[in-house]
């Protein structure tokens, strides 16, 4: 009797998708952060997973965590770290470090593994781990232990595993299913994701090929118009004519009717006026007459004075001038003593 292996089992244990599905942050930043590259750290995740699946049926449970970050550890892709042009955040120099000591931080930070269970997962003794570890934490210039450093690092991984971009989880999860169907889905799901990649490369080509053609036959146009002279002959143009035909229009008809004189003062808006000449004549006075209706409503019966004119025994007599006055002058003179 045949025993199917576990690789080709079709119907894992739901155990096995919620172990993946719980792992599958944490595994996506600890795998970009040791190869330096997201594109390669999620193709390392999905290789390990699929080989998991294939093995995990045949472990315990406990066994699972440390077999899984093991098989993720020592994928191809994360043997090499691809360099930070420039770097920025604390995690960028994470290159700075050695291989062995930055998968013992990633796997106690990142992971959130223990020391044994770290020191397990790199098949290394706890003291060889603690030590690899304690290379791996910030230091000062002089040697110290930068706490500050570390404690930066801690909060910009956790907070890369909380706040992954939404299309790479989809990518993710994408990856993780494609693992639980089983290897004959996955590379069907593979082949079916290389075709659908190689049909746009063939239509975006073919479109830049169309519109390359219509900007020369655009500037073929005007650099050279011969050429386009069998184009104009099938639409029935000519050579140098223009297509917009400028025409002056004809003389206007003379209207059917018109408004005699009577006719058109009647409809005149301000008929009523023209019609009473007196009323022309009140309505250039209009200003007067209406601070005269005012006058009348508020009861005054004389006209008020303007404000700024001065009261009437304010004034001062005018000098009498002429020869009355040269007169009155000798007759006082005459009567002196």
């Amino acid at each position: 009797m045949s025993v199917s292996s576990p690789s080709h089992n079709s119907s894992p244990p739901p155990a096995l998708s919620a172990f993946l599905r719980g792992v599958e942050r944490r595994g996506a930043v600890l795998a970009e952060l040791q190869a330096g590259d997201a594109g390669l750290g999620d193709a390392a995740l999905a290789a390990a997973m699929a080989q998991f699946r294939g093995e995990a049926e045949s472990l315990a449970m406990p066994a699972w965590p440390t077999r899984f970050w093991g098989l993720l550890l020592a994928q191809p892709q994360l043997r090499s770290r691809t360099a930070v042009a420039l770097p920025i955040d604390v995690t960028d120099r994470l290159g700075e470090l050695g291989s062995g000591p930055r998968a013992a931080l990633l796997l106690r930070v990142a992971a959130g593994l223990s020391e044994d269970e770290g020191a397990a997962v790199l098949g290394v003794s706890q003291p060889s781990f603690r030590l690899a570890l304690q290379r791996a934490l910030p230091h000062h210039e002089d040697g110290r232990a930068d706490p500050e450093a570390w404690q930066r690092l801690r909060e910009q991984i956790h907070r890369r595993i909380k706040t992954l971009p939404t299309d790479r989880l989809v990518r993710l999860s994408a990856s993780r299913d494609a693992v639980m169907r089983g290897p004959a889905s996955a590379s069907f799901s593979a082949a079916a994701e290389s075709t659908t990649r190689s049909r746009p490369r063939w239509l975006m080509a073919s479109l830049w090929v169309l519109l390359a053609s219509c900007v020369l036959a655009l500037a073929a146009s005007f650099l050279w118009p011969d050429l386009l002279t069998p184009w104009q002959r099938a639409l029935g143009l000519e050579p140098g004519v223009k297509r917009v035909r400028v025409e002056p229009l004809p003389e206007g008809d003379e209207p059917a009717t018109r408004y005699s004189p009577e006719t058109a003062l009647v409809a005149h808006r301000d008929f009523d006026l023209l019609a009473d000449p007196q009323a022309q004549v009140d309505a250039r006075d209009l200003e007067f007459h209406s601070w005269y209706a005012a006058q009348q409503a508020a009861g005054v019966t004389e006209p008020t004075p303007p404000t700024d004119a001065p009261p009437a025994d304010a004034i001062a007599p005018t000098p009498a001038t002429g020869p009355q006055a040269g007169s009155e002058t000798e007759t006082e003179s005459s009567d002196a003593p």
